[in-house]
């Protein structure tokens, strides 16, 4: 028996046939945006308030309102630059280098539009908290002696010359994202990008009065404490959040980054407790934070036990690393943000190539799983967006403090007033009145 079909016939067959993925749109996905609501909280909130009172307890008493101010600040700023132009130059199609102007103060996007699974909105906004922390973070290599508008001014040309182009690389669709960069939560993007010109602002300012002369004690440790826990809560948004969904990669994101962290704490405290003879609240939270920093360009990429030789590895290293800056090379990157945000950055990144897992076990995440030829490619691929973003970093923060300093009249302020303390001479105010 012969069927005769006709062409109507023929499109109601084919179509029954077809994936049914292929016809259905994408639409938003609740808990996946609940998961990076909470998500985008976390991240403002290890800004605002726990980098500045991390920080903030680090300084001097005469200095701990004008930290807590350039933290506010630069949030501000920050959040106004990406909303402006930074996000469509970040996340912008563009070419390989740089994003284009499609989407200056978010045009086109409203409720309904949606970045994957969830409103591109809330992409944005998780983003915007990102380009907050990250010139936050430099204002420790140049803490208690920078120009409070020398500081505002080169924030917000650092974040459009320095932030913006290398998210774009490596999460917008630029050169080192298509060359299969491993970077989950900001390795390069946040921690070598903001240790680098931390680094370099350190350099050319110069250091602190009595600087390797005299001791410049943290006037509130108790304040560091409070903020570092803060930091270590928030980051589960930073890197969990990067998963962009409520999954299985948030969950392994968070363990990793918690287990990195604590073996970076533990490290650093036994090291310092065996060097100086008594262990102290000061380096066991700094270990964390480089824990913490060293894991987050992997947290997506490898499982428990890599995570906890990364963190093993971040608290030696990074340990080492601000002895030698500060004793050795005598540079007065005031609150570490080089040896501990940058070399960590640079190790995790690396590491992220050598320990990247294909598998999730109980020794998972020791990497090689995919053989020594494909794990020398990865580590290859990563050490040329290590050397890129540094080089970058440099020569444009560099340039950057050039400018500014003559737009300025000086970057710092000159010695009678940084004797008298940047809370006075920069807002009229003090931190305390007791």
């Amino acid at each position: 028996m012969t069927i005769k079909t006709t062409p109507l016939f023929s499109l109601i067959l084919l179509l029954s046939f077809a994936n049914p993925l292929l016809a259905e749109e994408v639409s938003l996905n609740g808990a996946n945006t609940a998961w990076i609501l909470a998500s985008t909280a976390l991240v403002l909130f290890m800004t605002l308030p726990g980098l500045a009172m991390f920080y903030g307890g680090l300084v001097r008493a005469k200095n701990v309102l004008s930290i807590l101010m350039q933290c506010f600040a630069i949030a501000g700023i920050a959040s106004i630059l990406w909303f402006v132009v930074g996000y469509s130059l970040a996340f912008g199609e563009g070419n390989a280098f740089i994003g284009d102007f499609s989407k200056v103060f978010l045009s086109g996007i409203g409720k309904e539009t949606l970045s994957g699974d969830i409103p591109e909105s809330l992409f944005a906004l998780f983003q915007m908290t990102f380009a907050i922390i990250t010139p936050a973070l430099i204002i420790g290599g140049f803490a208690e002696r920078m120009k409070f508008s020398s500081m505002l001014i080169f924030s917000a040309i650092w974040l459009l010359a320095v932030y913006v182009p290398v998210t774009h690389w490596v999460w917008g669709g630029g050169w080192l994202g298509s060359m299969g960069l491993y970077d989950f939560a900001g390795g390069t993007v946040v921690h070598i990008t903001a240790g680098v010109a931390a680094l370099v602002a350190a350099l050319m300012l110069g250091p602190r009065k009595g600087f390797g002369t005299s001791a410049i004690l943290p006037h509130n440790m108790t304040m560091t404490i409070a903020g570092a826990g803060m930091l270590w809560v928030g980051w589960f948004g930073f890197n969990g959040g990067s998963a962009l969904a409520a999954n299985g990669d948030a969950a392994m994101a968070m363990i990793v980054t918690h287990i990195s962290a604590s073996a970076g704490a533990m490290t650093w405290m036994f090291l310092e407790w065996m060097k100086y003879g008594k262990p102290s609240a000061l380096g066991t939270v700094t270990g964390m934070v480089a824990g913490l920093g060293t894991i987050t360009p992997a947290s997506g990429f490898v499982g428990p036990g890599g995570a906890l030789v990364i963190g093993l590895l971040a608290g030696i290293i990074c340990f080492n690393a601000t002895n030698y800056l500060k004793q050795k090379l005598k540079v007065d990157d005031s609150l570490d943000v080089f040896p501990v945000h940058g070399v960590g950055g640079i190790l995790g990144t690396l590491l992220a190539g050598v320990f990247s897992a294909t598998s999730l076990g109980i020794f998972s995440g020791f990497g090689f799983a995919e053989g020594i030829s494909s794990m020398g490619n990865q580590v290859w691929v990563q050490f040329i967006g290590v050397a890129a973003t540094v080089t970058y970093t440099a020569v444009v923060t560099f340039i950057i403090l050039k400018i500014v300093g003559i737009l300025t009249r000086g970057l710092r302020v000159d010695d009678e007033q940084e004797i008298q303390g940047l809370d006075i001479v920069m807002h009229e105010e003090r931190g305390y009145d007791l």
